[in-house]
């Protein structure tokens, strides 16, 4: 006979060391991009690619990812296996986001431009797809294990400042791939970095594969559901699956309100690089030094020392949507200081604003990903089902395919404001529109956000009356298929 445990295990709180274990996972899902993001810069400074094709690497690839998203979303969710749902897809998307990593900046300024370019767009499709199967279960894993409101927002709190250190670790490759002590040529440190970043990414991806064993869903309804409700896949029901989830009004507004942070500040992330080097320091990466560096290591050092210990406490005093609509609104001053910030005569000055500017992306995550677990449970008490894949899939496909377009529209807009890749001192229009680009952009996508979430509508009260709804229907449930089992 099956007994059933009248305490819900998902009301108990999360085990430190499946928080940090879960954590360790998001530092590979960040390390990953923040250093793809870092040799990005490689292909047109030191291998001479034009913009035009450096905006297609960024297009093509996160497009074909953003397709693959919503698949794995679902393939995940229907998924029975005595490893669970998620970890054998963190498994194997690890070891191919690890392989591809490197493989694909194995690049030589003595190829062909338009070899590069097609040996580098195959190996990173085939990367975005490895972190597809990776990202999109690892993701919905941090959904499933709290389905308290709070310690929602303690997980994606532990698991965003463990994340925050690859963008403290990240840009401190810039100064090793320009240091002719280390390498002659930022292009042969990408292809030897590759390696080591590569196979440590990887390692770190397979943590939450092994050890993040939390099951916060009680062992009696996934054997209930095993043996009466044989999961089901079907092109019908994936569709039918997404468009359900795109008509849920709360998950509309986290989707847009995240693609317009979150993609305006991607659009113009690469622009620090240039505005520092070729704005401040005449075109030259080696007067440059280390301010390159500093810049994205302080703003994620505020990120995790100040932003992500603020952000959770506020989020519970004052709620997740009255935290991101404060937190927002600081980073559009921090945007504004930048104009004064990045001056040539004075390096230093930059920094100034970074504890202001950190809150943008800083808490954008911390608070959406808590959110969106809420979500999930509104589904499930209006559709009967869970879908945190799906859920997790089509808000990062959100993100990704704005990724993409805002790496296209990055190459576009230097393309657009006269940017030459093959000179080191640009025109003074030039670099003023950089500046110009760098502050306004952000600060638009920032503003339409916050008009968004004005009226974002599932707070803490009416999350926990969904809960307790959805806890005494289970039990009704449970208590139900365990007679008929036992009969």
């Amino acid at each position: 006979m099956i007994r059933t445990n009248t305490k819900d295990k998902r009301h108990q709180s999360i085990p430190l060391s499946q928080k940090i274990a879960f954590g360790i996972g998001m530092l590979a899902n960040q390390m990953f991009p923040a250093v793809l993001g870092i040799f990005m810069v490689v292909l047109v400074q030191g291998l001479g690619m034009s913009p035009l094709l450096w905006s297609l690497i960024f297009f093509i690839p996160k497009t074909i990812d953003a397709i693959t998203d919503p698949l794995m979303g679902y393939i995940s969710d229907h998924t029975v296996s005595r490893w669970g749902k998620r970890r054998p897809y963190v498994f194997v998307g690890a070891i191919i986001s690890g392989v591809s990593f490197v493989m694909m900046w194995q690049l030589s300024a003595e190829n062909s431009e338009m070899y590069n370019f097609y040996y580098f767009l195959a190996w990173c499709c085939t990367f975005w797809i490895g972190m597809t199967i990776f990202g999109v279960p690892y993701v919905a894993m941090g959904y499933e294990m709290s389905n308290d409101y709070h310690e929602r927002t303690h997980l994606m709190a532990v698991a965003q400042w463990i994340g925050q250190w690859a963008w403290v670790i990240a840009p401190w490759f810039w100064v090793i791939l320009y240091d002719p002590a280390w390498f002659s040529s930022a292009a042969d440190g990408a292809k030897s970095l590759s390696i080591w970043i590569g196979g440590a990414c990887m390692a770190i991806a397979l943590i939450p594969a092994f050890f993040c064993t939390f099951d916060n869903t009680e062992k009696v309804e996934h054997k209930l559901a095993e043996v009466s409700h044989p999961a089901k896949i079907s092109l019908r029901d994936f569709i039918q699956g997404i468009i359900i989830t795109l008509k849920n009004k709360p998950f509309q507004k986290i989707c847009l309100a995240t693609f317009l942070v979150f993609n305006a500040f991607q659009t113009i992330a690469a622009f620090s690089w240039f505005i520092v080097v070729y704005y401040m320091n005449n075109g030259d990466p080696v007067q440059a030094g280390v301010w390159p560096t500093l810049f994205g290591s302080v703003g994620a050092l505020c990120t995790c020392f100040l932003v992500i210990p603020i952000v959770n406490h506020c989020a519970q005093k004052f709620g997740k949507k009255t935290t991101f609509l404060y937190t927002q609104s600081i980073s559009i001053l921090g945007y504004v200081l930048f104009w004064w910030g990045f001056s040539p005569e004075n390096p230093w000055m930059m920094l100034l604003p970074l504890p202001l500017f950190a809150f943008g992306i800083g808490g954008l995550f911390t608070i959406m990903m808590s959110m969106t677990a809420d979500i999930c449970d509104m589904d499930e008490l209006e559709t009967g089902k869970r879908r945190e894949g799906i859920f997790g899939a089509i808000y990062w496909w959100m993100v990704k395919f704005g990724a993409a377009l805002a790496g296209g529209a990055s190459g576009l807009i230097l393309s657009v404001i006269g940017f030459d890749q093959s000179i080191a001192l640009q025109t003074k229009d030039t670099l003023t529109l950089l500046r110009l680009s760098y502050i306004c952009i952000p600060i638009t996508g920032t503003l339409a956000a916050i008009i968004i979430m004005r009226n974002y509508e599932l707070d803490e009260q009416r999350a926990n009356k969904i809960r307790a709804q959805l806890d005494l229907r289970r039990q009704r449930s449970i208590t139900l298929e365990v007679d008929l089992i036992s009969n």
